[in-house]
Parts: C-alpha cells; sequence; structure tokens
C-alpha cells in the first residue's frame, strides 16, 4: 500500500558518497521504479497507471520529450519517467487543513523535496494581503481576485503570463490567445532557460529553431556525436536508440565534462541480455572542460576544410549561404587556443577527427550542456557548421537533434507561446480571431524577473512549473517575486513558488496528464508534441485526485471571461466544453495542423513538416542554410577558481525532488555536494569530506553564496566542478546570460571556495 508523506524534512548533513557507477538502468531500475511507485500509488493503482504510460491510447509521460517508436513495449517508460508519473498519480492529498497546519514562514522553510512529497493539492488556496497563511477559496472568487488584479493595471504589459513545458497544446494556444487578447505578448517560458540557445541558432542557420531528425534517422546513423548531455538520467528513453543504433554499427561520441554512466554502458532492462551484460555505448570519449565546445568543433570544421575530398561541394553550393567567410574564420582555428580551451589530447581530437570523415550520415544531439553558456548561440552555429560540410542535413540519418527536456515544452512554442512572435503568426491570429495582437515584443523570463524587480510587472501568472525554484539569482529572483501585486500558480502539487508570493497569492489546483478530462461535451484529450516534432493525443485514465479540480483550459478560459468579459467575441465557454473546438482554431493558425482533429485521431498521430528535413528547403533569410563565422570564445578562470556546472542528480526532474540520491554518481542521502577533480583539490585544499561555501564571482561584484557544501572527490573535467541545481541557482547572476538568447549561463560559474563550519 502506499506510504505517507514525510512530516519532517530529512537531515542531509552527512551524505554517504561511493564510486559512481560505469552503467545505468538494469535490475537497480526496475527496482528502484517499483519501490516508488508503491510509496505514492501502492500495488494496483501502480499497474493501473504505469500500463498506460506512453500508450497509444494512453497519456503521454509528464516527464521528458523523447518520442516512442511505432511498436510499444508493454512497459514503455524509463524510471524517471516512472517517477515523474507516481508523483503526480500518488494518493497523497493536500487539503485545506494542511494549510490551516502550515503558515507561509513554514513553508517558506521546508525543502523542495518536502514539499512535493506531500502530494496533490485538491482546492483552490488563496493567500489574502497580510495574511501569513493560504486559505480555501472558491473557483468564482479566485478568478475574480486575478480580474481585479489584471484590470486594475496601468497597462496589459505590467502582467506576465509563464507556461511550463507539461501544458498541453491546447493549453497554451487558449493561454496565449488570452494573454494577446488582453494586449500583451509577456509569455515567457521554460525554453527561455534552456533550449532558448538552440531555436535562437537553428533559426538563424537552417531556418527553423527545432532538430531536424527522427527516431529513424538515429537508428539509421554512421555517427552520434552527444555533446553536453546526460540520457541515462534526463531523457533515459534515448538509451534504447543509441543501443539500436550502435547494433547497426553506428559509432558514438560522447563530448562532456563528466563520465556519465548512461552513455558508458546501457543495461537494457526489456531485453535479458540487456539485463545481464548491456551495451558498451560510447566508442571516444572527450572529457572536455566546460564551455569548451565552440572551440572543439570549430577546429574539427577547420581540419574537415584541410582534407581532400571532405566536402560535399554540391551541398555546399546548391544549398548553403556564407561560404567563404566561414572557411577564412576556420582558417585562423589554433590548435593551442583549442587545446587550452577543451583540456583535451591531440591525439583525441585527431581521433575524432577520423571517425567524422569516416561518417556518411552523421547526427549530432545535445542538451543544456551546450545552451547555457554566454557563447551559446555560436557553439550551436559551429554544430551545425560541421554538418552543413559534409551535407548531414536534410538527408536519413543525419541532421540535428536538440534534445528537450520537457514533455510538451517544443509544443508550447509550436502553439504561441513566445515573447517574440512571428508576424506571420499574429497574422494568423489575427485573421481568425478578429482583435489586433500587440505587436510590440514582450518579456523573457530574465527580463520578467527584471521587470518585477524594477517595479515594471505587477502580476505574475504561471502554468505549472517551479518558476523560483528554477530560476537564476535564487535572492534576486525571490525578493522580485514578494515585490507582485498578485502571483498565480496552476499546479497540481506544491513547490517552492507557493512559498514565495507577491502581496496577495494563488494556488488552482488542476488535473494531470494521468488524470480523466470530462467536460460538458465529453471525455476530452489533449495534445503534445515531442522532441522530435511529432504530434499526438494524450489521454489520462484515473478519476481526478479530487473533484475540486479543473483542467489547464477551464482555468484559462473562465480566467479570460472574468477578466475579458463580454467585449471579448471569443468563444471560451465553447473552448471548455470541447478541446476540439480548440483545435480547429488551431488548424487554421498554426502552419501544419491543418485537419488536426482528424490527425490525432489516428494511433500514432502525425509529424509536423520540416522544410530542411523534408525537402532541404531552408525558409532563412538568404533563402539557403547559413554558414556562421562567430569568434571563439570559451570561459577564462582565474587562479583559485573553478568553473562551475549546475546539473540534476538522477533522483530529480528538472525542479522537482524525488529523493535524495544519485545514483550514477555514488551519492546518498544529501544533496548539498560539489564534485571536484582530485587534483583541482589537492591544489586548493579541498579534502575530500571536507565542507565548503561556494561563491560565484561575476562582474557585478555581488557576493552570491551557497553554504555548506560537502566535497567530493569526482573525475570531472581540471578546471571544472560541478553541484545540483536549484541548490546552486544562488549562484548564477541573472545578468550572465547567452548572446542573443538571453538564457541564463548556469552552465559557466567562476566560483571560489571558502571552508565552512
Amino acid at each position: 500500500m502506499a506510504t505517507k508523506p514525510p512530516t519532517g524534512d530529512p537531515v542531509q548533513d552527512a551524505p554517504q558518497v561511493a564510486a559512481p557507477h560505469h552503467a545505468a538502468a538494469g535490475l537497480p531500475a526496475i527496482g528502484h521504479t517499483l519501490r516508488i511507485a508503491q510509496q505514492q500509488m501502492g500495488v494496483r493503482r501502480t499497474a493501473q497507471t504505469l500500463l498506460k504510460v506512453n500508450q497509444k491510447d494512453g497519456f503521454d509521460c509528464p516527464g521528458c520529450a523523447w518520442p516512442e517508436e511505432d511498436k510499444r513495449h508493454t512497459a514503455e517508460f524509463c524510471e524517471n519517467g516512472a517517477k515523474a508519473v507516481a508523483e503526480e498519480a500518488t494518493l497523497r492529498r493536500v487539503t485545506p487543513d494542511f494549510f490551516a497546519a502550515h503558515s507561509l514562514a513554514d513553508l517558506a522553510s521546508r525543502s523542495g523535496y518536502w514539499l512535493g512529497q506531500q502530494g496533490r493539492i485538491t482546492q483552490p488556496m488563496y493567500l489574502p494581503e497580510g495574511a501569513d497563511r493560504y486559505e480555501a477559496v472558491t473557483w468564482e472568487r479566485a478568478f475574480a481576485i486575478i480580474a481585479e488584479e489584471l484590470t486594475a493595471l496601468s497597462s496589459p504589459d505590467e502582467a506576465l503570463f509563464y507556461t511550463s513545458g507539461r501544458t498541453s497544446n491546447e493549453a497554451a494556444f487558449l493561454l496565449q490567445l488570452f494573454a494577446r487578447e488582453f494586449g500583451t505578448n509577456n509569455l515567457p517560458d521554460c525554453s527561455n532557460m534552456c533550449h532558448e540557445s538552440s531555436g535562437s541558432a537553428l533559426t538563424e542557420t537552417i531556418g527553423i529553431g527545432k532538430g531536424s531528425v527522427s527516431l529513424e534517422d538515429l537508428h539509421q546513423a554512421d555517427l552520434i556525436i552527444v555533446a553536453g548531455q546526460n540520457p541515462g538520467t534526463n531523457h533515459p528513453r534515448m538509451l534504447s536508440a543509441l543501443e539500436k543504433a550502435k547494433n547497426a554499427g553506428a559509432k558514438i561520441i560522447s563530448v562532456n565534462p563528466l563520465p556519465e554512466a548512461g552513455l558508458e554502458r546501457f543495461k537494457n532492462p526489456q531485453t535479458p541480455q540487456g539485463m545481464i551484460k548491456g551495451t558498451a555505448l560510447t566508442d571516444l570519449f572527450l572529457q572536455i572542460r566546460i564551455g569548451g565546445d565552440q572551440a572543439l568543433f570549430r577546429l574539427l570544421n577547420k581540419l574537415i576544410l584541410e582534407t581532400d575530398g571532405a566536402l560535399d561541394e554540391e551541398f555546399i553550393r546548391e544549398h548553403t549561404h556564407g561560404y567563404e567567410e566561414f572557411v577564412a574564420a576556420a582558417a585562423a582555428a589554433d590548435w593551442d587556443e583549442t587545446l587550452a580551451a577543451t583540456g583535451l589530447q591531440r591525439a583525441e581530437i585527431e581521433r575524432a577527427l577520423a571517425m567524422v570523415l569516416a561518417s556518411k550520415r552523421t547526427i549530432v544531439c545535445w542538451a543544456m550542456g551546450l545552451t547555457q553558456h554566454k557563447h551559446a548561440v555560436p557553439t550551436i552555429r559551429e554544430v551545425v557548421n560541421l554538418l552543413l560540410l559534409r551535407g548531414n542535413i536534410g538527408r536519413p540519418g543525419a541532421g540535428v537533434c536538440p534534445v528537450r527536456g520537457h514533455s510538451n515544452v517544443q509544443g508550447d512554442r509550436t502553439m504561441g507561446i513566445f515573447e517574440r512572435p512571428a508576424p506571420a503568426f499574429l497574422d494568423a491570429l489575427e485573421k481568425e480571431f478578429g482583435f489586433a495582437p500587440p505587436r510590440h515584443h514582450g518579456f523573457d523570463v530574465v527580463r520578467s524577473i527584471q521587470a518585477l524587480r524594477d517595479g515594471e510587472a505587477k502580476v505574475f501568472f504561471a502554468m505549472g512549473g517551479n518558476f523560483v525554484g528554477a530560476t537564476p539569482d535564487t535572492e534576486v529572483t525571490e525578493a522580485a517575486m514578494r515585490r507582485a501585486r498578485l502571483t498565480v500558480h496552476v499546479s497540481t502539487k506544491l513547490n517552492r513558488s507557493h512559498a514565495v508570493t507577491g502581496a496577495r497569492a494563488l494556488i488552482l489546483p488542476t488535473l494531470g496528464r494521468t488524470d480523466k478530462d470530462v467536460q460538458a461535451g465529453g471525455r476530452q484529450v489533449v495534445t503534445v508534441e515531442d522532441s522530435m516534432g511529432k504530434v499526438h493525443a494524450s489521454r489520462g485514465n484515473l478519476p481526478p485526485a479530487s473533484p475540486h479540480l479543473l483542467s489547464e483550459p477551464a482555468i484559462v478560459t473562465r480566467m479570460a471571461r472574468a477578466v475579458l468579459g463580454p467585449a471579448s467575441t471569443t468563444p471560451w465557454e465553447d473552448f471548455e466544453k470541447d478541446y476540439g473546438t480548440i483545435r480547429d482554431r488551431i488548424a487554421r493558425v498554426v502552419p501544419g495542423f491543418e485537419d488536426f482533429n482528424a490527425k490525432i485521431a489516428r494511433p500514432d498521430g502525425f509529424t509536423l513538416p520540416h522544410a530542411p528535413r523534408d525537402e532541404r528547403r531552408f525558409p532563412t533569410a538568404t533563402g539557403k542554410a547559413n554558414f556562421t563565422a562567430a569568434p571563439v570564445e570559451f570561459p577564462e578562470v582565474p587562479a583559485g577558481r573553478l568553473l562551475l556546472q549546475t546539473l540534476r542528480s538522477h533522483d530529480q526532474f528538472n525542479t522537482t525532488i524525488y529523493g535524495l540520491d544519485d545514483r550514477y554518481r555514488g551519492i546518498k542521502g544529501g544533496r548539498r555536494v560539489v564534485l571536484v577533480n582530485p587534483e583541482d583539490a589537492r591544489e586548493l585544499g579541498l579534502a575530500d569530506g571536507s565542507y565548503t561555501d561556494l561563491v560565484s564571482e561575476w562582474k557585478d561584484g555581488v557576493e552570491r553564496r551557497a553554504p555548506g557544501f560537502r566535497v567530493v572527490h569526482y573525475p570531472t573535467a581540471r578546471g571544472c566542478a560541478a553541484a545540483y541545481y536549484p541548490e546552486t541557482n544562488v549562484l548564477v547572476p541573472l545578468d550572465s546570460t547567452a548572446d542573443v538568447s538571453n538564457t541564463p549561463a548556469s552552465k559557466s560559474v567562476v566560483v571560489r571556495f571558502e571552508h565552512g563550519q
């Protein structure tokens, strides 16, 4: 049977440390999955729920955005996906009695782990101005409070409407529609903090800010480069695709500052052979220094250019622009500078070059290890340069593969959740709904925090997520949120953001992916888009956690009616009754969604068009794929300092903490650890097991401190360190962002160590 939530926060003062693992999944993953699921759901509910995850007649996993093959396994989920499902389908409940017993100050003193373990929120909750705790409120009153605050603003641009990546296509479309009818493009989203750099680089270079490959392409590739990514924890089902590619003869290069178990060996729990022995995945591990990726790819490109017969000259001539400028820039690449930037040996780079030259079909996959640096956008452009040189975009088994970390983060952007919408999208919206949407750009995540801090924004509305826990510069962000007049969070469970509020606050409990959604028009389905541009339906199968919950589309439509009133001609009430009517409108506004309702009736859904992949057509400003020639950058770290990257543990999904262990890295019972190369640690006087404060250094001179971290001697790249977020978000300056994309530079934090007690 399911267990009760913890009454007190667990002590994390003395985490246990063992040697890191060299293989992922296998029997330990199965055991851990079943234990977590049983604790949250009980045995019967576990079977009832997990057997529907990622099935054609089931619901989409609320975890990562990795796609499914046409033929599904009975258990089509990974360990961390099962944890995400278990926490949503939990039998634990957070009722008004819980809020009566716990003041806001009490909630603010608790860890994110403790808050998340309490269970599903059952009723709308309201924090009146000056009150010390939340109280139950009716839905009607909740929407009236939102209307009071929004209609009292001096400008619609004083409101912010944030979206998390778990939001369905239908809810995302409605939220952007409401925000723009209200009068603002302030639509920050979690993409701003993760793959915004990918979208910026890819839109400029190939004309569409999405990946260009399918699962079938991965299976057909000769070479897969996995850079700045840890699929064993963050996208575990990707390991199956890599295994299939390996079995078909592919080679894999992993580029990362830390060795990761999942890329070393995958013990596939779906096969007996996988459980016993597993498959070695990585053929070449390039243990690169943090931020050295652009230098690496630039030198590889120079070496390709210098190799006779290595170029796809016809592709370059027919389909690209800017080649001559790029060649001139690449010629300046320097071995000594590259070795210093990357920490690699010349022989390692030469071996990588040989593998690139031997491959006729190359895919490059990446995640936050490339996107969260000042020079992230030029780095990803350089990846595109590598692929363009040999014609590796727009043919089977080749292309770009930014791996999205949340189940519908890509779909939300497709639906118009973007602070800088394309004029064509706004034109289509205006034609369909008969109002003139605002044309000026809105605020992204960083600018939203700055606007709250500076008094430019007064109402913050979040559709899912944990904004306070996910964003940088924790002290600045929390102070900014507390300056708001009203903060509103549409949520399934508690998190840190509910304890850091404006003068007034609302928690609006919503249905999850696992819940049945029944409206006046009958049982509803929602849709999501995976990391490879495939759209399909999602159908929850469990009774809702409470009769007082509303779906995300219902919350938006009722809010819109309360705020916009009878002056709005948008059929909000119809949208709530029947989500098919929402999809009919999406079909007329968003390219690729024609006959939307008919397409999602197919068991496998449908794949969105992608001009570079499908036609080798590049809808860029030049009409071709663009080579780029940015100067090479890499972080320079003063003596006595290290470069810190923030990362996830294995018991974590984004800011949701499932447990206090990081099994693959050998960490148990605590999260305040910092991983440091033993040689660096000796030079800095950091004994293994000692405790230290992490203090970041930034040009503004402000001291940002994360106290009480246990030092763990770990095989990181020299000059580099790593620690978990959100605990280390306090170290990331709000103004330290990527050029062009404005993504927080959470993988490039210069830190010094001050010995704690």
